[in-house]
């Protein structure tokens, strides 16, 4: 099983951890859905984990919009 810190992570959605949540199952849904994957990782992974990896490699941002 792998492992991805929270510190890796949550700075890159503002220190929002509700953000950081949406983010990543936003984009595990898309890898689901055959999206290609932006990072090297095993294919035995699911698709929150390969979500999170891209997230922590900074492939994936959270754009902020004028709500937040």
């Amino acid at each position: 099983m792998e492992y991805v810190a929270l510190e890796n992570l949550i700075d890159k959605t503002n220190y929002s951890i509700y953000k950081l949540v949406i983010l990543a199952a936003k984009r595990a849904l898309e890898i689901a859905e055959g999206q290609p994957k932006l990072v090297a990782v095993s294919a035995s992974l699911k698709p929150s984990t390969i979500a999170l990896f891209e997230i922590a490699a900074g492939c994936i941002q959270y754009k902020k919009s004028k709500v937040d």
